[in-house]
């Protein structure tokens, strides 16, 4: 073959094409039903039994709606269980709007101290772009609501309730970001002028201000005390009277959040195994808490991950949820799609090629909630709670093979009680640092 594709080239491969007869079949079947219902594996699919050895009760399901804070309700679902508890309630939410809120504000405030830091970088420099590409996007990261809770606590969701904003964010985040693009160019120019960087963090406080109203308007304005009635398990009324969003979640929730550690698991030359690695500029909370993963070998973070359930606790997870799933049945298993045999080609790349060269990373985020363990103790599928609602998957609940715990996931949220001492060695050695762009910067939507 020469340089471009000749007319000889596409002779020769549709008389390849052509050459086998089962190409035919498998052109009608795809053009009639698409490539993964006619890819789809009936037998696989009959392993999926919505039965585990270990199965944590857990909340209904909850719906993100049209935004994209996948991280936000997965920590939620994960710390109202620990209210449940505390107050015999078979179900309840915690304000997902609420810690929204929060999020945009102090993005806000990330993205334009992330510009003050940057004033000398060019426009159009790569790093420049990067900042300016999503300064207040919905995604997140554990570490960051960690930061919100810690200095803004939580509240439930009767007392800050979804809006039209919140349930979608589309209008709202775009008209945020126009204005902080504005605010970018103000504190450039003005740098630019001579101004002083005092000078500037006054400017920058005036467009706080404006920020903050924009989102009075579109979410309401968050509480500060609280009065919450509820019923609890047995119909018996209850009330927690004149609190405050922090007080509410050291009393109620009571989890202690620095515990908790992100093990990641993507294996590849420029991130090695039994490091801890941070990104440049991710963060959502000026002076908070830095973004960290220890990168361990998938084994051991299924381990953990088994560990941590054992003893009836849940485990938020980040993973590429696109990937070899359905939507509709709720199974997240590469197994059940025979996509090789229908096309006759090989996919080959492995977890840290499919990342290094753009085709996964995570994208959402979810609890796991059980496993089964088969005869020989090890994982074959996990129940894995999705925040889409309750008419996708099973009633809300996703089925992910081991298969695909292995291939698509990237972090798990850990209690450090379950890490060795060399892992909590690791823990504490200075981190690596990845550039603002890389995949492991991803935040879940």
């Amino acid at each position: 073959m020469g340089i471009s594709i000749s007319l000889e080239d596409i002779k020769r491969y549709g008389e390849n094409f052509s050459a086998d007869s089962a190409n035919r079949i498998k052109q009608d079947a795809v053009v009639k039903n698409g490539i993964n219902a006619t890819a789809l594996n009936r037998d696989e699919v009959k392993r999926f039994v919505n039965a585990y050895s270990i199965d944590v009760p857990s909340g209904d399901i909850t719906n993100q709606k049209r935004s994209g804070r996948c991280w936000m309700f997965a920590a939620m679902n994960v710390l109202r269980l620990e209210v449940m508890k505390h107050l015999n309630i078979t179900n309840m939410e915690l304000s997902q709007s609420y810690t929204l809120f929060w999020d945009k504000l102090e993005k806000s405030n990330f993205f334009l101290e992330n510009i003050l830091k940057t004033l000398n970088e060019p426009v159009g420099s790569r790093l420049l772009n990067h900042l300016l590409s999503s300064p207040i996007g919905d995604g997140g990261q554990w570490t960051m609501i960690v930061n919100l809770i810690h200095k803004y606590g939580v509240c439930p969701k009767d007392v800050y309730p979804e809006s039209a904003c919140s349930e979608n964010t589309t209008e709202m985040d775009k008209y945020i970001t126009l204005k902080l693009r504005e605010d970018a160019l103000i504190l450039r120019t003005g740098n630019e002028s001579g101004k002083t960087l005092e000078e500037l963090r006054k400017i920058k406080d005036g467009m706080l201000n404006e920020i903050y109203r924009i989102l009075c308007v579109c979410l309401g304005v968050p509480p500060e005390k609280f009065t919450w009635e509820y019923k609890d398990a047995d119909d018996h009324y209850g009330v927690v009277r004149d609190i405050t969003p922090l007080k509410f979640f050291e009393q109620y929730v009571g989890k202690k959040l620095d515990d908790y550690v992100s093990i990641l698991n993507c294996p590849s030359p420029i991130r090695p195994l039994n490091r801890v690695f941070t990104v440049k500029y991710l963060n959502n909370v000026e002076g908070g808490d830095p973004v960290l993963y220890l990168n361990l070998p998938i084994e051991r973070v299924k381990e953990l991950c088994v560990n941590q359930l054992k003893d009836g606790e849940v485990v938020w997870f980040g993973s590429d949820v696109g990937q070899f799933s359905t939507r509709d049945t709720g199974f997240m298993a590469p197994e059940i799609f025979d996509v090789e045999d229908l096309f006759g080609v090989k996919f080959g790349m492995d977890k840290g090629q499919r990342v290094d060269y753009g085709e996964s990373l995570m994208t959402h985020a979810m609890v796991i909630t059980g496993v089964n363990l088969n005869a020989q103790g090890n994982p074959d599928r996990w129940k894995v709670e999705n925040s889409w609602g309750d008419t996708v998957g099973y009633k809300g609940y996703f089925a992910m093979s081991d298969k695909w715990f292995e291939e698509f996931t990237y972090q798990a949220v850990i209690n450090k009680k379950y890490l060795t001492k060399k892992e909590l060695a690791q823990l504490s050695e200075t981190p690596i640092e990845l550039e603002p762009w890389d995949p492991m910067g991803s935040l879940a939507f």
